[in-house]
């Protein structure tokens, strides 16, 4: 019997890399932002901070794609017999097509703010009264996708453990039989 160590992993560690920094970022990065005392500082701290962590945050996505493609792969036979399996499955992609949105969404405004370093903010999500109108814009939309990203990929993570609990020798027998019951 073969095992999918290799591409579960990339699976598994692409997407807690993406949710685990998105959520650092958040909570640590951006929050941290607020304490920087030059208010014309606040932005380039945090856009440094994002620009170190995009290109492993694009790795660790892309790590959790192959692994994804991977898994669907080498369980399409379950995903066609094993009842529970398919619905799961979609949902777990739309998540993930909507975090990788979002991931972009947030990318484009996360430039558009860098580009505009030194304007004065209250923190990198929150504008100041002297903030320009169009970055004060860009960071109200962050300020939200800052936690739509991480609730999106954690709940593809919640669907991962879920589908884990799907591949139980019972439950895999129970799935099957459902399914031809079905027929």
């Amino acid at each position: 019997m073969s095992t999918n160590t290799v591409i579960r992993s990339l699976h598994d560690l692409g997407a807690a890399a993406w949710f685990g920094g998105n959520l650092m970022g958040a909570v640590g990065l951006n929050g941290a932002s607020k304490v920087v005392s030059n208010p014309t500082e606040r932005l380039k701290t945090a856009s440094a901070g994002w620009g170190k962590w995009a290109p492993l945050n694009a790795a660790a996505i892309g790590a959790h794609l192959v692994g994804g493609a991977g898994l669907l792969w080498a369980n399409k036979d379950r995903l066609a017999v094993q009842q529970g399996v398919g619905a799961s499955t979609v949902a777990k992609l739309a998540l993930t097509a909507a975090a990788l949105g979002t991931t972009a969404w947030s990318g484009a405004l996360g430039a558009k703010i860098a580009q505009a370093a030194d304007a004065p903010a209250e923190s990198a999500v929150t504008p100041s009264a002297a903030t320009p109108e169009d970055v004060a814009k860009a960071q109200k939309q962050q300020k939200v996708l800052q936690w739509v990203t991480p609730a999106l990929v954690g709940s593809v993570l919640v669907l991962n453990a879920q589908q884990g609990e799907l591949q139980k020798p019972e439950e895999v027998k129970q799935g099957i039989l459902a399914k031809l019951a079905k027929r």
